[in-house]
């Protein structure tokens, strides 16, 4: 079968476990394509989710259903990954930036949140920089800070091993060697979703890494912006914190000791610990403005 046919197989078994997951499904059309969400509460903050690379919508609904009392939380399967099309090709950040103005529109989210780990934190500083006035704050959990001449930690093959492994029937075990500190619930919606990520869309975005620069879209944000990173992760450096921070005087830097790159399923409670605190006061303040008639 050809990668196309294995991924439709793969989203169907993956519908199946949709009812095991909090968040209502939503659906938007744009250009030709369905993309997928999963929408948690439903709160007078709005948030979008980017995921990773490899993380479609359902590996974060342990930190969404966390911060659903606080917010309408957005987890987009970006397209190529989850229940979103996966055309033959358009992984770069101008398509999921467009992808996600378009979410936007579609579910009229009021000037949201940008949360992104990984791939979406790139994604979240792109958008951010590109349309200022849409988005509220940003918070980037360990953005690539690969590009030319900088390669990305993580080499494609350990990329390619995993998408074959989730192809070939993929199990808990299998991925606790890539992840040992993770927690089996989170292994097995590894297990369950991985196989739909396009292998195509993965490696054309992977290949994007050591292309674009983060540091383009970080310098040219405007709005208030957190960096997250982890402890422990080889992708953001203490003196890319440094460097980073001179970019961007006003941000603020997060972080979170013990994690690596996954820094939400390395330490969970700490990760959901220290975004509960950034959103709170946002959501409070949303909350005032609506009471107060501005929303």
């Amino acid at each position: 079968m050809s990668e196309a046919e294995v991924r439709s197989a793969a989203v169907t078994r993956a519908t199946e476990s949709l009812p095991a997951f909090a968040g209502v499904s939503h659906v938007v059309e744009t250009d030709g394509l369905r993309l997928h969400s999963l929408v948690y509460g439903a709160g007078p903050l709005d948030i979008v989710v980017l995921p990773g690379i490899t993380s479609p919508a359902p590996t974060w609904d342990f930190v969404a259903t966390y911060l659903a009392d606080l917010a309408r939380v957005v987890v987009i399967d970006i397209r190529g990954r989850g229940l979103s099309d996966a055309p033959p090709g358009g992984y770069q950040l101008t398509n999921y930036v467009a992808d996600t103005l378009a979410i936007c529109d579609a579910l009229e989210l009021d000037r949201p949140v940008l949360l992104g780990h990984s791939l979406g934190a790139r994604i979240a500083a792109a958008a951010a920089a590109a349309a200022p006035d849409r988005f509220g704050p940003a918070i980037l959990m360990d953005p690539p800070l690969s590009g030319p001449g900088r390669p990305y930690p993580t080499p494609w093959p350990s990329f390619h091993q995993q998408l074959t492994d989730g192809i070939t029937g993929t199990t808990i075990e299998a991925v606790r060697a890539f992840y040992p500190r993770w927690a089996d619930r989170e292994l097995g919606i590894r297990v369950d979703w991985l196989a739909t990520c396009l292998p195509a869309a993965i490696k054309e975005t992977y290949d994007a890494f050591e292309v674009d620069r983060f540091e383009t879209a970080w310098a040219a944000l405007t709005g208030q912006a957190t960096l997250i990173y982890g402890g422990a992760s080889p992708v953001v450096t203490a003196d890319d914190l440094t460097r980073l921070q001179q970019l961007q005087p006003s941000a603020t830097m997060v972080g979170i000791e013990g994690a690596g790159h996954m820094i939400p399923w390395d330490e969970p409670t700490t990760a959901r610990t220290v975004l509960r605190s950034l959103i709170h006061p946002l959501a409070a303040a949303r909350a005032a403005d609506s009471h107060g008639g501005t929303r």
